[in-house]
């Protein structure tokens, strides 16, 4: 179903910035997009771009605009199934609110593998509330969201047990988890005060302790209160006030991009196979000018 199409280069509307993408990223809201699974929450007809997130270099701005100029570089997240704004596109007009700086330190294509992956780990975590001090469990930790949750996490002072394939300890300890667990080693049950759940396994609940929290980022399989826990879903909203928060902890070193694999655009649809097949330890990017 994806195809590469000539469309016209889009012009910034007041209060956007027009930007020449570095790279995007493939998330697994595209898989659904494209298959058909969200049909019903999208109101935007054909063509349809897909993306989330990108990367790239302020072209051009529109009216109003006072808070980035050409040349600078940027990272964003659109929310494409309610924007309509896709990212995989060499030109993308976006609300400049939903931009920030890129990180100084990285390489501006990877740095496309922080926009949507890192709001949901950090907007999931807020949404938790996790106790200073505590123990937090974070299931599919070697994945985006997962590994950018364990670092943010650590960096709050909180105890991370991470869960993980099998194998994946020695990654699992680099991010900075305390204890890596995984089919072969699984969780003790009540072993963690609280629960981030970003990998479909809502039986990982049996490793949080009587009384206490969770939250899931995976509405197909959220975990089932029991035993006094609260459970509460997160889903990501766009912030690029929050980003740029997000891209000064890159810079400062509190947060690793990860990048498995760049793709040309013109073969997003393997793109879509790889991320499809799992397994991937980093984020699988595509590049419109390869």
């Amino acid at each position: 179903m994806l195809t590469v199409a000539e469309l016209p280069r889009p012009t910034p509307g007041p209060g956007q910035i027009l930007v020449r993408v570095a790279a995007s990223a493939v998330n697994p809201v595209d898989l659904e997009v494209r298959s058909g699974s969200h049909a019903e929450n999208v109101g935007h007809g054909f063509p349809m771009v897909l993306g989330w997130d990108l990367s790239g270099v302020v072209e051009e701005c529109g009216t109003g605009v006072d808070r980035f100029a050409a040349g600078d570089r940027v990272v964003a997240m659109s929310a494409q199934m309610a924007t309509g704004v896709g990212t995989h596109a060499q030109y993308v007009a976006l609300d400049a609110d939903l931009a920030a700086k890129a990180p100084r330190t990285a390489e501006l294509r990877d740095a496309a593998a922080l926009p949507l992956a890192g709001l949901t780990a950090h907007q999931a975590l807020e949404a938790l509330a996790p106790q200073d001090g505590g123990t937090l469990l974070v299931t599919g930790a070697t994945g985006a969201v997962g590994g950018f949750a364990v670092q943010l996490a650590v960096a709050r002072g909180l105890k991370v047990l991470a869960y993980g394939r099998p194998g994946d300890a020695d990654r699992l300890h680099a991010l900075g988890a305390h204890e890596a667990y995984s089919d072969e080693r699984p969780v003790p049950p009540g072993a963690a005060d609280s629960l981030l759940e970003t990998a479909g396994l809502p039986g990982s609940i049996a490793g949080v302790r009587d009384g206490g929290n969770a939250v899931s980022i995976v509405p197909t399989a959220p975990p089932v209160a029991e035993r006094g826990i609260d459970v509460r879903m997160s889903f990501v909203e766009q912030d690029g006030e929050r980003l740029a928060q997000l891209s000064a902890l890159v810079d400062e070193g509190v947060l690793t991009l990860r990048v498995a694999e760049t793709f040309p655009l013109a073969e997003v649809g393997e793109a879509h196979r790889r991320l499809a097949a799992g397994g991937s330890r980093g984020k699988l990017l595509v590049s419109p000018w390869d």
